[in-house]
């Protein structure tokens, strides 16, 4: 990712604004502590040093922005920041909706809008929109209960 991913203006640029980006030798104690086994591994960790998502293995400029934008809001909403996770994962449907890392990020923005207004509606919403736009994908199966909501 040194020769193609990390130069990119738009990834160089995203890093700075948005996380505190720590490189690590596969050798070093923690990768081991963090059970690296492969590089590159990107794991995303709250403030407190827990782990919210990790990906291994190489990742192109267009995946590697949306990949870290989906790490950060599964950060907030395991933390139960529902409504910065719900600001974040509009953030990836917008801006990457072609991107691996987005039918997980409209998965879990329907569950962090339910978590914070109670409100079904997203839920049922997501299954929608993931059932139309990513037929597919692991995350419009996981939503598909969701499609018996009022």
């Amino acid at each position: 990712m040194d020769a193609v991913t990390y130069p990119d203006d738009k990834v160089a640029e995203f890093i700075e604004l948005n996380v505190i980006p720590l490189r690590i030798p596969s050798d070093d104690k923690l990768a081991a502590e963090f059970n690296v086994k492969w590089t590159p591994t990107l794991v995303t960790l709250d403030p407190e040093g827990k782990e919210h998502h990790r990906t291994v293995g190489f990742l192109k400029p267009e995946e590697l922005v949306p990949s870290v934008l989906l790490g950060i809001g599964k950060s907030l909403f395991e933390t139960g920041k529902f409504e910065e996770a719900v600001a974040i994962f509009e953030k990836l449907i917008q801006n990457h909706p072609k991107s691996g890392p987005t039918p997980e990020g409209i998965f879990l923005r329907g569950v962090s809008q339910f978590k914070s207004t109670h409100d079904p509606k997203p839920l049922k919403a997501s299954y929608e929109k993931l059932a139309s736009e990513y037929p597919d994908s692991e995350w419009t199966g996981r939503a598909y209960p969701y499609r018996l909501l009022g």
